[in-house]
């Protein structure tokens, strides 16, 4: 196979002939335009050129062997025509005299909530990252009663008690961390920071808290623990921190089990299976911008619905938020946790529970943790929040929260908010975007900082409620009366144990 002219590879520019090059190769990519999964305008607007940057944001590069047509590589491309490729121009430059300067990354120190993560976040992200990380279904009903519900919740605070000291540890499935709150799992961490998910989980390490890696990662299962080891080994074993993994659950029997052996081999300590993703929500913003990049190269005569199935690295269902085509299962069911507990020794969490009788199945069904989630608000278009399912549980079935180690996510914005689910039962919380958008500004100084300010938030608000350590937090403490009276309440209920 003989060297590629540079100047050849930048004349298939086009959805007729596309080819790119990656990692110094070049790929006849044409066939591949429609089934890929961020759409084809992404590989059109890099058709012609050295895509290997841009494809990493997304992709780890083994991706190529998996997806890629066969016959797609056309060979190594000449060194010395690399100056020959069209060169993309750099959409984020602009005149000085055109640069909003009320929009330059504030200091570090002027972020002392989690919501200012977001703003500094959106000043320095590519305007498609940003979309990516904030998206949500339909009309965003889901993500705004997420943020809406943590503030229908009062506390019930004690006076006169001896507050001088907090204890904030708590335990995940025996791991223990020094804050009840996690990093919760998020796919696609290279279109927010170079670094990706090692950047994320160095600062996580450095501050002690647990994390769940996504399937959906930028890098791969073994790339993402292999720098976690690396960053333990520089802390002298310090560090408490552990990784969980974010499963998403394959069509193919054969690699959904190659996988879960690659996350027990790699010594992930826990499997939390995504099951409120059978497919994708609407993410209305995702659309517009697909059908603006569709317009920016030719293409707006074609329907964007048929972009959306493809994948992030071997194993990972989505890209830029869109799941692959027999990567992501719409056919798994609760018969399918007998196999799975007979691959996977350790804890079981089912990610995405939001409703009481789904929770009191994963009880009978051996699972050893549920998280209520509606997916960030970007799945089902008005899904009950996390506080409100957690509610639910609460009242229909309370065995639950004896029984199984109950977590939640979904609007989580203050140390307070972490205090209110522990008092209603939560054994610990996931916190996500402003983790992420803490990452795209700061890297992992950002992710550090975050973590300090959401352990500042918990300590005061533990001091001022009257208690020094978690175990101390009872539902009394809090009114969520707000809540219970809107919870739904058939006239006769009791939550069934079969389907």
């Amino acid at each position: 196979m003989g060297y590629i002219d540079g100047a050849e590879v930048a004349k298939h520019d086009n959805k007729k002939s596309c080819w790119i090059v990656l990692d110094s190769k070049a790929y006849d990519v044409t066939s591949f335009l429609h089934e890929h999964p961020g759409g084809a305008p992404i590989i059109l607007r890099n058709a012609g050129t050295d895509a290997t940057e841009e494809f990493k944001k997304y992709h780890p590069l083994d991706y190529l062997n998996n997806y890629l047509p066969s016959g797609a590589l056309l060979g190594p491309v000449d060194p010395n025509t690399f100056g020959q490729l069209r060169q993309l121009k750099d959409e984020r430059a602009a005149p000085a005299s055109e640069i909003d300067t009320s929009k330059e990354l504030p200091h570090i120190s002027m972020c002392v909530s989690a919501t200012d993560f977001e703003k500094a976040a959106k000043a320095v992200l590519p305007h498609k990252s940003y979309i990516y990380a904030s998206t949500s279904a339909n009309t965003g009903l889901s993500l705004k009663d997420n943020l809406d519900d943590w503030g229908r919740v009062n506390f019930r605070p004690r006076v006169m008690r001896n507050v001088g000291d907090v204890d904030t540890r708590r335990k995940i499935f025996g791991h223990e961390s020094p804050y009840p709150f996690y990093i919760s799992p998020m796919g696609t961490m290279g279109a927010i920071h170079e670094g990706a998910e090692p950047e994320m989980y160095k600062g996580a390490v450095r501050k002690g808290i647990h994390t769940v890696v996504s399937t959906a990662s930028t890098k791969s299962t073994e790339q993402i623990m292999q720098s976690f080891v690396e960053e333990q080994e520089k802390m002298k074993g310090a560090s408490p921190t552990r990784l969980f993994y974010q499963y998403y659950m394959p069509v193919d029997r054969k690699k959904a089990i190659e996988l879960m052996r690659i996350v027990k081999k790699c010594g992930y300590k826990g499997l939390w299976i995504t099951v409120d993703t059978p497919v994708l929500g609407k993410r209305t913003a995702d659309r517009y911008l697909q059908a603006e990049e569709a317009m920016a190269v030719g293409i707006e005569e074609e329907s964007t619905a048929e972009w959306e199935t493809g994948g992030d690295n071997a194993f990972a269902p989505a890209m830029g938020g869109r799941p692959v085509q027999g990567q992501l299962s719409p056919h798994i069911t609760w018969e399918d946790l007998k196999w799975i507990r007979k691959e996977w020794e350790g804890p079981i969490v089912l990610k995405g529970i939001q409703c009481a009788e789904d929770a009191k199945l994963a009880m009978e069904y051996g699972c050893n943790g549920i998280l209520l989630s509606n997916h960030g608000g970007r799945q089902l278009h008005t899904a009950p929040s996390a506080l409100m399912t957690l509610c639910e549980i609460r009242t229909y079935c309370p065995e639950v929260l004896k029984k199984i180690e109950v977590f939640l996510d979904g609007g989580l914005r203050d140390g307070n908010d972490v205090l209110k689910a522990l008092c209603l039962g939560a054994t610990a919380v996931g916190v996500g975007r402003p983790f992420l958008y803490a990452l795209g500004a700061y890297g992992s100084k950002g992710v550090e900082r975050c973590v300090d300010v959401l352990a500042e938030e918990l300590q005061t608000g533990m001091r001022l409620l009257g208690v020094t350590s978690l175990d101390q937090c009872r539902p009394q403490m809090v009114n969520a009366s707000r809540l219970l009276n809107e919870m739904w309440r058939p006239d006769q209920f009791s939550v069934q144990s079969k389907l």
